[in-house]
């Protein structure tokens, strides 16, 4: 079966970056990608749960006359034949329906302030609110583009935890890149950890597939954080009531997301592992 990745394309320099981090992610899990060049700065993506609207800033409407040969260029220098998607329908006459059949999707860390693009610090609450409602991951880029040479799977033990370990898994056999863990324990010993790969069944491939194991008892996260390579693809896992939340992410993801500039790749609770 494909693996495709959906990506709305904005036709600025920042939009370049991103739509090259996009279709270099697709090389490397050699996945297909779907263009959406939109045409209002709203649409709508209907879950099994949720109805998301998302609201685009102006910057995405940039010179439409030359958005899709710039997208093909883009794509024919990573070697990729782009897909360009419209609309399912129209909810309202400047509301589209986007479709929501894709294994994956790239979102800046916001899709509609303009002033916090180049920033980090700040996800916007549409980018929470798909994260939370969809069944595939969010590729959440850098703002420059930058190349991952390795996975970096952020695991702490819990449900969504084991699913980006999963998730980790799959794409280290899928692109051939080493994968890595870290884990944040505190006061709970490494025994812990290995006992919950064993109930889930997991222990024998994180023997044989992970790298290394990042494992800090001591220090303060922020701090540790300093030893996740720089051109690691960071694979975390959210929680639908706890780091998920209408106005923050909570202190885990706020603090990777903050602190680290690396391109990451979020499983939210609704993340349905491909079997």
């Amino acid at each position: 079966m494909e693996t495709t990745l959906f990506h709305v394309f904005r036709n600025t320099p920042l939009g370049r970056e991103i739509l090259m981090q996009s279709l270099y992610f697709c090389k490397q899990t050699r996945a297909s990608i779907n263009i959406y060049i939109p045409e209002y700065t709203k649409f709508l993506m209907y879950y099994e749960n949720d109805v998301v609207q998302v609201d685009l800033d102006d910057s995405y409407l940039t010179q439409p006359e030359t958005a899709k040969e710039h997208a093909k260029v883009l794509a024919a220098d990573a070697g990729i034949n782009p897909r360009f998607i419209g609309p399912m329908n129209f909810t309202a006459s400047t509301l589209p329906d986007l479709p929501v059949d894709f294994d994956f999707m790239c979102c800046p860390r916001s899709i509609s302030d303009l002033t916090s693009k180049l920033t980090l610090g700040h996800i916007g609450p549409k980018v929470r609110r798909i994260i939370n409602s969809a069944r595939f991951p969010v590729l959440m880029p850098s703002c420059q583009f930058k190349e991952w040479k390795s996975i970096m799977v952020f695991f702490g033990g819990s449900a969504n935890a084991v699913k980006a370990l999963k998730l980790g898994l799959h794409l280290s056999r899928t692109t051939g890149k080493p994968l890595d863990l870290f884990t944040q324990a505190g006061k709970l010993s490494k025994k812990h950890f290995t006992g919950i790969l064993e109930e889930r069944g997991l222990a024998d491939q994180v023997k044989d597939c992970v790298r290394e194991w990042y494992f800090f008892d001591q220090g303060k996260f922020e701090h540790n954080l300093y030893d996740v390579p720089h051109n690691a693809l960071a694979v975390l896992g959210a929680y639908g009531h706890g780091l998920v939340k209408e106005m923050l992410f909570g202190s885990t993801m706020e603090m990777v997301q903050t602190t680290l500039t690396n391109n990451l790749l979020i499983a939210g609770p609704n993340y349905v592992i491909p079997q």
